[in-house]
């Protein structure tokens, strides 16, 4: 017994003509005769009365028309969810990001992108440094991530470069410096940095220590913040200085200004990275996503 003997008893038992039944299915009458006998048969009860224009069911046929019903629905469903899960529409998606990630709107914008057009895939977002993303993939607990990878710390994963972020000055409200337009790294020579530690991500670290050695100067560390939201508070709490991705900016926390940087000032780099080409569908189809905004910022 085969699905098709299903959908041509329906057909035959809505139309209750063969001729109009074969019609509706593409096929001659023939044939189609040929498999509702074989149907009967396979069933072991007539399913049709035979009249001489058409034909009616019988009580057996009558009961297997709902069920034969349900029975094709199910199948299609079936195959709509094979489908849909092919193409990336359902399932689950577990994406990562670094605390600095979360403020930049081109993060948000692209996960908000992702959850309208894919509205039944269950979306899973994880909060963590660099390290620690890098880890859940190795575990296999993530689809992709939004970080800021320096080259080899990612492995064999797949990374795309989505922008390089302008970085300013953190400094707390009443410090001397935050009445100037623009901030000379030089000019921190003396300050005592907030930084993001090194362990937790070598690039925003290597980054501006970088820069303030390009600028005569290596910056004195007093305080390490696990996450950069609390780089801010510390700086706001005037335990020092700090240099920030733009973004931060969105944090908007009191007793902090931000103020650009004069002359040459590092850039973060925001990268996606996800698992190889190999990936499930709801992972190809969230790159796709990223990738099409990343085109339409330039």
């Amino acid at each position: 017994m085969e699905l098709r003997h299903f959908r041509y008893f329906l057909a035959v038992a809505e139309e209750l003509n063969f001729t109009r039944a074969a019609q509706r299915l593409g096929i001659s009458q023939p044939p189609l005769s040929q498999q509702i006998k074989q149907f009967e048969a396979e069933v072991g009860v007539p399913l049709f009365d035979r009249l001489s224009h058409g034909v009616s069911l019988t009580e057996a046929g009558a009961r297997l028309l709902p069920d034969a019903r349900t029975l094709l629905r199910l199948a299609d469903d079936a195959l709509g969810s094979a489908r849909r899960a092919a193409q990336g529409e359902t399932g689950v998606i577990r994406i990562g990001f670094t605390s600095s990630a979360s403020f930049h709107p081109f993060v948000t914008g692209a996960i908000r992108d992702y959850r309208l057009a894919y509205p039944d895939v269950q979306l899973e977002l994880i909060e963590g440094n660099t390290v620690r993303l890098v880890e859940l993939f190795q575990a296999e607990q993530l689809n992709a991530a939004f970080i800021r990878p320096v080259p080899g710390e990612t492995g064999g994963l797949v990374s795309h470069l989505l922008f390089r972020e302008e970085m300013l000055v953190a400094l707390p409200t009443d410090h001397v410096l935050a009445t100037r337009e623009r901030v000379a790294l030089c000019d921190l020579a003396r300050e005592t940095f907030i930084l993001y530690p090194r362990r937790n991500g070598r690039a925003l670290y290597d980054d501006i220590v970088g820069a303030c050695q390009a600028a005569g100067f290596s910056p004195r560390v007093g305080q390490e913040a696990p996450q950069m939201g609390s780089t801010v508070t510390l700086v706001a709490a005037g335990l020092g200085i700090s240099i920030v991705p733009a973004s931060m900016m969105h944090l908007a926390a009191p007793g902090v200004t931000y103020r650009p940087i004069d002359g040459d000032a590092p850039r973060a780099a925001m990268s996606l990275v996800h698992v190889d080409a190999v990936s499930p569908a709801v992972t190809r189809a969230f790159v796709a996503v990223v990738l099409a905004r990343r085109g339409r910022e330039g």
